[in-house]
């Protein structure tokens, strides 16, 4: 059994920080975690460490920009990548090789709608399942990004799309807690175990004449939340040991992984000669 986290988010929010930051704190308990690159326009790979493979090394999303029969700018271009990454799913398994026991994080593009409205996200996670990976999805967002009711609602419902879309095991991880003020942890607090009746009358900010005309709308989108109460959010903190303790413990739990070593253990300990 081989084990990943396929880890989401809208760009510029942490993903590939998390994986850099989780392979290190791996290295901390005496374990190996390794890492793919999956997003064609990351150029930030300098100091990644345990890469398996880069899809860069097969389609960039500058080359396709630059190619003048396709004419494409950088979101249609990291689509086209994408899919051409799919096309060339034997490459994918010739990278990955047929190792047993690997723990890798798989770093995807930031482009919310590949995992939200297209199926190339969800393609690449059956690929992998086919491949014996047991996996749980990361949904990476910036904190700084959750602390009004608005953006609260507006990340939840991308979050649960894409859990829906995807239909894999989810953690979802807000990030940068470090860098904010005490006050702005404070309110953090309310997001994490949110009440969206007490949201919605509390927040100012709904007290506008575009939030007065879909207020039918939003209360509407505030019960789906809480029928589906399926979206949770944990504070990561890179520089807390605590915390990325509690992170990496969630995921293995999602992935059932000491339960698959322990069987294994099990399965092949050798018996004594006089038995």
């Amino acid at each position: 059994m081989r084990f990943g986290h396929i880890v989401v988010g809208p760009a510029g929010h942490g993903k590939t920080t998390y994986c850099k930051t989780m392979i290190e704190h791996a290295e901390t308990v005496n374990r190996k975690v390794d890492f793919v690159n999956l997003d064609p326009a990351n150029d930030n790979m300098d100091h990644a460490k345990n890469i398996v493979f880069d899809v860069r090394d097969l389609i960039k999303v500058d080359e396709v920009m630059e190619d003048e029969e396709l004419k494409l700018g950088p979101n249609g271009a990291l689509v086209y990548a994408m899919e051409l990454l799919l096309d060339n799913s034997d490459w994918i398994i010739e990278q990955l090789g047929d190792y047993e026991e690997d723990y890798i994080l798989f770093d995807c593009p930031g482009q919310i709608e590949l995992h939200t409205h297209y199926d190339v996200i969800k393609k690449l996670v059956d690929l992998l399942q086919s491949l014996n990976f047991r996996l749980c999805g990361v949904f990476i967002l910036d904190s700084g990004f959750f602390l009004d009711a608005a953006k609260f609602f507006s990340a939840t419902l991308c979050t649960l799309s894409t859990m829906i879309n995807l239909e894999i095991p989810f953690i979802n991880i807000l990030t940068k807690t470090d860098l904010l003020s005490k006050s702005a942890k404070k309110k953090l607090d309310e997001y994490l175990e949110p009440d969206t009746n007490f949201l919605l009358i509390e927040e100012s900010s709904w007290n506008t004449a575009w939030s007065k005309k879909y207020k039918k709308l939003t209360k509407s989108l505030a019960r789906l939340i809480d029928d589906y109460s399926l979206v949770k959010f944990v504070p990561m903190n890179m520089y807390e040991e605590e915390s990325l303790n509690d992170i990496l413990f969630a995921a293995d739990q999602v992935l059932q992984f000491d339960e698959e070593r322990e069987v294994k253990i099990k399965d092949f300990d050798e018996r004594p000669d006089d038995e």
